[in-house]
């Protein structure tokens, strides 16, 4: 069973509209509301693709009921702790004739001290059943800082591996806590590493402690990267469509093969990348393109060296 968490999760609302003009009104038909956040995008997807999973997450307030209502629909499996603050919100707008999407993400309320632990707790029984744990999205400002390294901790203390994806300084302490693999794309690995170089900045990462950085690179490609290994996958052409669960469907591809025992990263950064493109053809974040497989034939796949992948994203 792939067990997620989500400590920030998010009520999802999706419009799509023929042009988005800055400053102008737009009309559109009734939007998509979903149970979001990044964590539950990843839940989503695994639990379509027919393995099991649990997701962990909070939920408060009128969006929250929402939240849940939206949730229990969505037929994942799922344990909610109830938190007094409002469950946040992340609207997407997608613009149909650029195949662009602008998204506009609350930051999110702070549970209590008392709610953080009653999370905790919720992954601590759930681990037993768990072979991976993934911990995906932000937190909330204010949240505690020895959070998220207490999560991977207790998953290493029961034999479970974890797969963080996150931002900013957490995504350092995840590296620290020794989680498995980190999925940041290239803005968040220099953001956090401060350093540009992709390669050189995945690879710190894994000097401070993970096994394995996936790194989206967008249009470019991914990258899996070990510190023995480095391998690229890329599409000739970039698909059009809205990429917001595209992050969330190459963790997913990463944690069912984790929890079938595979650790080759070329074979992980395949179904990754065809995972993350599939994505991209559906309307919501959280479902992923039957076409998937063929994607996965016409992806390049190599081991180029890494001052050609400098050279090529430079």
């Amino acid at each position: 069973m792939i067990l997620t968490v989500t400590p920030n999760p998010a009520l999802d609302l999706t419009w799509h509209v023929d042009r988005l003009s800055i400053g102008d009104t737009h009309r559109a038909d009734t939007g998509a509301v979903r149970a979001g956040g990044k964590g539950l995008n990843v839940a989503r997807v695994v639990h379509a693709e027919g393995a099991a999973v649990r997701a962990i997450t909070t939920a408060g307030g009128r969006s929250g009921e929402e939240f849940a209502e939206e949730l229990v629909r969505s037929g994942v499996p799922h344990a909610l702790v109830r938190v007094g603050q409002d469950t946040r919100r992340s609207v997407a707008i997608v613009d149909e004739a650029l195949g662009d999407t602008t998204i506009i993400n609350e930051r999110g309320l702070n549970p209590s001290d008392q709610e953080w632990a009653d999370l905790l707790a919720a992954v601590v029984d759930a681990l037993p059943s768990a072979r991976v744990l993934v911990i995906s999205g932000s937190l909330p400002p204010g949240a505690p800082d020895g959070f998220l390294p207490l999560l991977i901790a207790v998953a290493k203390d029961a034999g479970v591996p974890a797969i963080v994806d996150t931002s900013g300084p957490a995504l350092l302490q995840a590296a620290d806590a020794g989680a498995s693999v980190l999925k940041p794309n290239r803005a968040e690995l220099a953001e956090a590493t401060g350093i540009l170089d992709p390669v050189d900045g995945a690879r710190m990462l894994i000097e401070r402690g993970a096994e394995l950085v996936l790194l989206s690179l967008g249009a470019a490609g991914m990258l899996a990267i070990t510190a023995s290994d480095l391998v690229r996958a890329r599409l000739d052409e970039p698909l059009a469509g809205n990429p917001t669960g595209a992050g969330d469907a190459a963790v997913a591809a990463c944690a069912v093969l984790y929890a079938e025992g595979e650790r080759d990263p070329e074979l992980i950064l395949r179904r990754a990348a065809a995972w993350s493109a599939a994505a991209v053809l559906m309307p919501l974040a959280g479902d992923i393109s039957p076409q998937w497989p063929a994607i996965a034939a016409q992806l390049r796949v190599s081991r180029p060296d890494p001052d050609s992948v400098r050279k090529d994203l430079s």
